[in-house]
């Protein structure tokens, strides 16, 4: 009979403690040793993370850890003592990781959906925890304190025009010295009554980037006034702020969502205040559920490669504040069904966290929509056999979503009229 090899991405220790196993020393063995033998006993392997070292340590009451008719309860028992969590793998490799905040396994976010639908059975249950998510989700981000010191000084570049729209850089200081840098997408036929469409960006290198140019310019074309704006620390903004990685990054990039929609609004005498909306993915879809959730003017938000029951985003521009304890814990499902009844697109894919969407969020959402009779109101495009992007089915998506919503123009849809600007045409020259 072969022995089944086992595998390990950790050193090998050479000198192994010989110590007894006894109540005085509390069974302690190398943690090698342990995650070896469990390999063994479940027939799987395991490759640990780059943080986890592993070298030289023992854990203590080793054995009485394993949990023989279940592997993930005695990963659970040693993880846990060393602040580690285990992730299931393709095949039957097992990856060890440091502690996760925002990141769960996909049971945890099937438990939470279970709690959360218990607390609402009709809309008026549900209306009383959605108030509460957004009182507590303004005063946990701090969102008020930071507007109200914002200077809020406008700059605009020439309009450029192009196939069927015009873009104009637009900048705004927000506090001295740090800026809000974006571009406005327009459609080039002048008219009255156009949609508004807020585009926050994701964690992307850019928002000059190809497939973000393509969609706001796309979304112009078919008659929507769009506009993106830099991430806290990304592109030209990092020239003022340094590192993206600060819990102040969640409340300006909130910040920038509301400032743009609120200058659009009063600005801009071609945009219909009954059709805004927000669009982004991956942490831009972070944040336009967030945007959703903080400015009842928005009417329509289509989060895409984002919304998960198990799954925060983690960045600090996502939970650097620690809004996901708002109302006693909730998740990004919830904070997303905020704008029912009004239209609301999920776009998910087979891999990334949204993987689950169809089974657990989307139902979740529904089952609040259909308080208000508008079930018909959220819709789901999966696509199992893509990855975390905004490629052209997610793109394609948001058109159709918007195309019925809006009422936009489907004939406009062809993004080889689009033309793709270089970085330094979007940026904006500062006096």
């Amino acid at each position: 009979m072969t022995m089944k090899r086992i595998w390990f991405a950790l050193p090998l220790l050479f000198s192994i403690s010989t110590q007894a196993q006894t109540y005085e020393t509390q069974y302690r063995r190398p943690v090698n040793d342990v995650m070896r033998d469990v390999a063994k006993r479940f027939d799987v392997k395991f490759k640990f993370d780059k943080n986890v070292d592993t070298a030289g340590v023992t854990l203590p009451y080793a054995d009485f850890r394993v949990r023989p008719y279940s592997l993930e309860q005695t990963l659970d028992n040693i993880c846990k003592h060393f602040d580690w969590n285990w992730w299931k793998q393709s095949g039957n490799v097992y990856k060890i990781k440091v502690y996760e905040y925002p990141r769960r396994h996909e049971d945890e976010g099937r438990q939470m959906l279970d709690y959360l639908a218990s607390l609402y059975s009709n809309k008026e249950q549900w209306e009383a925890r959605r108030d509460t998510l957004r009182r507590e989700v303004r005063q946990r981000l701090q969102i008020d304190a930071f507007l109200d010191s914002c200077t809020m000084k406008p700059l605009l570049s020439k309009v450029r025009k192009h196939n069927g729209y015009t873009t104009q850089n637009i900048c705004i200081e927000l506090v001295p010295g740090q800026h809000l840098f974006g571009t406005i997408y327009s459609p080039l036929q002048k008219g009255k009554a156009r949609p508004l469409i807020i585009c926050p960006d994701g964690h992307w290198p850019s928002r000059y980037r190809d497939d973000e140019q393509l969609r706001l310019a796309t979304l112009a074309r078919m008659g929507a006034v769009c506009v993106d704006f830099d991430l806290y620390g990304y592109s030209q903004s990092a020239a003022e702020v340094g590192s993206h990685h600060s819990s102040r990054a969640h409340i300006f990039q909130a910040a920038c969502g509301m400032v743009l929609l609120d200058y659009m609004l009063k600005n801009r005498k071609d945009i219909d205040p009954q059709r805004v909306a927000v669009n982004g993915g991956s942490g831009g879809g972070t944040h336009t559920v967030l945007l959703t959730l903080l400015d009842d003017r928005i009417t329509a938000s289509a989060p895409v490669v984002h919304v998960a029951s198990h799954f925060d985003g983690g960045c600090p521009c996502e939970s650097g504040m620690p809004i996901q304890l708002a109302g006693g814990g909730t998740c990004e499902a919830e904070l997303a069904a905020i704008i029912a009844p009004k239209p609301l697109l999920l776009v998910s894919d087979g891999g990334d966290w949204t993987s689950t969407t169809p089974e657990l969020e989307y139902p979740f959402i529904q089952r609040i929509f259909d308080f208000y009779g508008a079930k018909e109101n959220v819709r789901n495009v999966h696509l199992p056999d893509e990855r975390h992007d905004f490629g052209p089915n997610k793109r394609q998506a948001v058109y159709d979503f918007f195309a019925d919503v809006f009422g936009l123009d489907r004939t406009m849809i062809d993004e080889s009229k689009v033309t793709i600007e270089p970085k330094e045409m979007m940026q904006t020259k500062l006096p």
